[in-house]
């Protein structure tokens, strides 16, 4: 059960971090995860009057505020145009709209969770996370690190040239995923993402160089890059069983998904 011993509704973010120092005290954010610990809170933190749920499209970046739902990402034209709708891809199977009118993106990034569609998305672009002490750092970097008390008050995802596909794998429609793949051209830098290994994502590094160049290959040639990574990616990536699959299960759905994630990625035009 969850219990609150007090609640306030910040006026700004700074009054928020003050708040946060306490070990007790927690950032409310959608309040759909958190809900279903077994968690004693002194102060719950609310967010909700700071004007941080909105998606702002600038000249090089979009700047999602942590509060932002993932049904508002879902729906946001100009982050589906530029991402080809692999975002709308990446939410659409989270339980259902009511729940994506709930969660936040802000609690899917800072929570790093193991079963999150959200994050695997988002590694798989140019993002930042703008934190209020530590300031802008990469979200690849930001993944790594241990949970501080630092407050995160937005995602910004640049806009640097890029062709992107989400695939994820799940027993039912609406379940928490087996496995999630993305595959990115970022400007012409590759990169795939690989996350519910049962654990957190992660970006799949290409040491050999398969994908190397893989913007410029032909139409031939791409097929059989997309082949000979996911062998590598199967064998490369740590994955495990748990109640939904085993670990020999992910590591077929690892090849298999990223295979067409590839191949997807080496069909696209712009």
């Amino acid at each position: 059960m969850l219990k609150i011993k007090s609640y306030e509704r910040v006026n700004s973010i700074a009054e928020a971090y003050e708040l946060n120092q306490k070990k007790s005290a927690c950032v409310l954010g959608g309040m759909v995860w958190l809900k279903m610990g077994n968690r004693n809170i002194s102060t719950a933190i609310d967010l909700s009057g700071l004007g941080l749920d909105t998606v702002q499209e600038l000249e090089d970046e979009f700047v999602i505020g942590c509060m932002t739902t993932l049904h508002d990402l879902e729906t946001n034209a100009a982050l589906n145009e530029f991402t080809g709708g692999a975002v709308r891809e990446s939410l659409r199977h989270i339980v259902g709209v009511q729940f994506r009118n709930c969660a936040t993106v802000g609690g899917s990034i800072f929570g790093r969770y193991g079963f999150s569609d959200v994050l695997t998305m988002f590694l798989a672009m140019d993002t930042w996370v703008d934190m209020y002490q530590a300031g802008r750092i990469p979200l690849t970097e930001f993944v790594t690190q241990k949970k501080d008390r630092d407050i995160l008050q937005s995602v910004i995802v640049k806009k640097t040239p890029l062709k992107v596909t989400y695939l994820s794998q799940r027993n039912s429609e609406t379940d928490f995923p087996v496995l999630t793949c993305a595959a990115s051209l970022i400007g012409d830098m590759p990169r795939t993402v690989i996350g519910a290994r049962p654990g957190r994502a992660m970006i799949v590094e290409d040491s050999e160089g398969i994908l190397k160049g893989f913007g410029e290959m032909t139409k031939k040639q791409k097929p059989q890059a997309a082949q000979d990574f996911a062998r590598y990616a199967a064998e490369h990536v740590p994955v495990g069983s748990n109640m939904r699959a085993s670990e020999d299960y992910r590591k077929l759905l690892t090849q298999v998904l990223t295979r067409r994630a590839w191949e997807t990625v080496g069909g696209m035009k712009k």
